[in-house]
């Protein structure tokens, strides 16, 4: 059965889409933003700062679920700019340390609000 996850912990979405969604002990995670999840302004003027914000919001999508980053499947990664992959793979990485998960980053021409990075995943619950 399909299970909605919301949480005030996240941004509110945007657009048609649930915060994330669970099935059959799968979670998966809408695509995060850096934006505060109170004020729904973006936090962050570089790549960096930008991804712990998404980071943080994907925490807590992740823990209204029940689970967490040490069991993400796998992410993908949207950057504005390929030439950030360094710094947002850093802020990425520091969330797992021991058997990271599957992962793609790919740059698109413009991310929703132009911001420099969005990121998604899949998990167990």
């Amino acid at each position: 059965m399909k299970k909605v996850i919301s949480t005030e912990s996240a941004p509110a979405a945007i657009g048609p889409y649930s915060q994330a969604i669970e099935h059959n002990g799968v979670l998966y995670c809408s695509g995060q933003i850096p934006l505060d999840p109170d004020t729904m302004q973006i936090v962050g003027d570089n790549a960096a700062d930008q991804a712990k914000q998404v980071m943080k919001n994907l925490s807590a999508v992740l823990e209204a679920a029940g689970t967490d980053f040490s069991k993400v499947l796998k992410c993908s990664i949207f950057l504005d700019d390929m030439g950030d992959f360094g710094e947002v793979n850093e802020v990425y990485g520091g969330y797992f340390k021991n058997d990271p998960p599957a992962c793609e980053t790919v740059t698109l021409q413009t991310l929703p609000k132009s911001v420099l990075v969005e990121i998604s995943c899949i998990a167990i619950v």
